[in-house]
Order: structure tokens, then C-alpha cells, then sequence
């Protein structure tokens, strides 16, 4: 089995289903609203265990309820929580808007997450013991740098979403091995808006990337070699909300386990498939059984299809 440690935010998604995002300043009726828990580390720890991984994860949650529903969550999938800290005050939350497209507007506020500046020797020990460590940008930088840099030492292989989308250190991208980001992500670090270039762009830092591109899939590069690109199963989303942390999580297992690129990112984006035809993060995220079966037979996915 493919162990795999997450370092990342935990945080809960306050949801509001509405026609469309309002406007600034405008105000819209919604459809119903969800208390969710997620955060992208968390969203990740959750997505790798469904998948068939031995997740463990490493951040924090808030001395509130809903840091108690946060951590309970993890523990019912199957997530180690015994080096996730509870800290003083609240735990991380995020506002999401989803329209009727599926489509989402996010704004994350950190509560306790801000509070994960370092790693404790427990921290490091519980990375040397993984196959994969996957990193995100929602915790503060100072400690996504020193888990990639602790990996790195330890032989880890470090797979790095960098989202929220910000500058990225030298530091950081030199113990990093994979970096996943979506299409804007891309655009942002690189200043490029064709994810073919900003790819070959980020390969002068990265040895691999995968750029995500949503329902048109993923483009695979690595140092050497042309891009590959590998089309998404056609499905009607619901709710996109966490599909981009349902790919790295399956993708990280799918590696793990020694599939080739090309058949790892297809086995990945099934699981991505299976997640936007679902409302939520954390609740919408397939099992090992449910991305089998619909990877060796995709018109399961796309009998619905529009």
C-alpha cells in the first residue's frame, strides 16, 4: 500500500448554491446552503485514503466544533490524525459560492492553519516514513518550504499543488519533484497563458509538471521529452468544488503505485470525474472501487454526459 503524508490546511466549507455568483456589491438569492468539511491538505488526505492510500496528515485544527467535526472527519476515512494539532481559537474556513455550471468562487480565511509555521520531530519523522509528500499553499510558507526541503533530505518525493497561487521560492521549487498546477496557476507563476508554455516554462525549476485544464484534462511534461495530453471523461459537473484535490490525491496513489504517467493521470482524472458529479469537497470524492470500475469501463461516467 502506497503511504502517503500530507502537510496542508484543514478547513471548513461554508457552501452557498446560487444561479450565479453575484457581482460586487449585488446580492442573489440561493438555493440552499452546506457545512462541509475540506482545505485543501485535508481534501487531499481524504481523496489519497479513498483511493487506496495509508494517509497521515500534518496541520491543525481550531479549538471549536468545528475543528472536532474536521478531525472526526479525517478519522472516519481512514486518516491518521495523531500529529494534527489543535490550536487556540478557530479553525480554518472557506466561504464557497457554487453556481448552477458547477463552477466556484472561494475566499479561505486561515484561522488555524496560520498557526503551522514549523515542523516538530515528530513532523519529520512521520515524512520519513512516506512515499509521497504533498504539499499546498494554505498553510504558511515558511513551513511548505521546510516540509518539501526535510522531504527532499529524506528521499521523499514531494508533489506540490501551488494553490492559493502566489511566487514561489527557489528554495521550494528545488525540492520539489511534481508540481501540479491548474491552467491559472500556471499562467501566474509563469506569465504565460498557453499551458503548453507555461509548462516547458516551469520545467526549467521542477523536473515534471502537470498542468490541470478541467474538463479538457491534464497536460503531463517532463525535462526531455514533448507534453502529453490526456483528455478528461466527458460528465456534467455539479460542483467542481475540490475536484482539483481529488486528481492529486488519486494521482499521488496512482504513482505510488508505479502506473505509467500517461495511465496515472487518466486513472486520476476518473476520480475528478466521479467528484464534480457530486456536491462538496470532502463528501464528493470516489473510492478505489468507484474509480476502477469507471476507469475500465468509462460509459459509466459518460452516460450522462452533455
Amino acid at each position: 500500500m502506497t503511504s502517503i503524508v500530507v502537510l496542508g490546511s484543514t478547513n471548513m466549507d461554508l457552501i452557498a448554491y446560487v444561479p450565479r455568483a453575484p457581482a460586487l456589491g449585488e446580492t442573489v438569492t440561493g438555493r440552499s446552503f452546506r457545512t462541509i468539511p475540506g482545505g485543501k491538505g485535508a481534501n487531499q488526505a481524504v481523496a489519497a485514503a479513498r483511493a487506496g492510500a495509508e494517509v497521515a496528515m500534518i496541520g491543525a485544527v481550531g479549538a471549536d466544533d468545528f475543528g472536532v467535526r474536521l478531525r472526526a472527519t479525517l478519522e472516519h476515512c481512514a486518516v491518521d490524525t495523531d500529529l494534527l494539532r489543535t490550536a487556540e481559537g478557530s479553525s480554518g474556513t472557506a466561504h464557497v459560492v457554487v453556481d448552477d455550471e458547477g463552477g466556484n468562487a472561494i475566499v479561505v480565511v486561515p484561522g488555524a492553519n496560520g498557526t503551522v509555521i514549523s515542523l516538530t520531530h515528530g513532523d519529520e519523522a512521520l515524512i520519513g516514513t512516506a512515499d509521497a509528500l504533498l504539499l499546498q499553499l494554505e498553510l504558511p510558507l515558511s513551513v511548505v518550504v521546510e516540509g518539501a526541503v526535510t522531504a527532499r533530505r529524506l528521499g521523499v518525493r514531494t508533489i506540490l499543488t501551488p494553490a492559493p497561487a502566489q511566487p514561489l521560492p527557489p528554495e521550494l521549487l528545488a525540492a520539489t519533484d511534481l508540481l501540479v498546477p491548474n491552467e491559472h496557476e500556471a499562467a501566474a507563476l509563469t506569465g504565460l497563458t498557453d499551458p503548453r508554455a507555461a509548462a516547458q516554462a516551469l520545467l526549467r525549476d521542477v523536473p515534471e509538471v502537470v498542468v490541470t485544464l478541467g474538463a479538457a484534462g491534464s497536460l503531463y511534461a517532463v525535462r526531455g521529452a514533448e507534453p502529453v495530453a490526456v483528455p478528461a471523461p466527458r460528465v456534467r459537473a455539479v460542483d467542481t468544488t475540490g475536484a482539483g484535490d481529488t486528481f492529486v490525491g488519486a494521482l499521488a496513489v496512482a504513482l505510488g503505485e508505479g502506473r505509467p504517467a500517461p495511465e496515472a493521470l487518466a486513472w486520476a482524472q476518473t476520480a475528478a470525474a466521479l467528484s464534480v458529479q457530486r456536491k462538496g469537497a470532502s463528501t464528493s470524492m470516489p473510492y478505489r472501487v468507484e474509480i476502477e470500475a469507471a476507469f475500465l469501463s468509462p460509459h459509466i461516467l459518460e452516460a450522462d454526459a452533455v
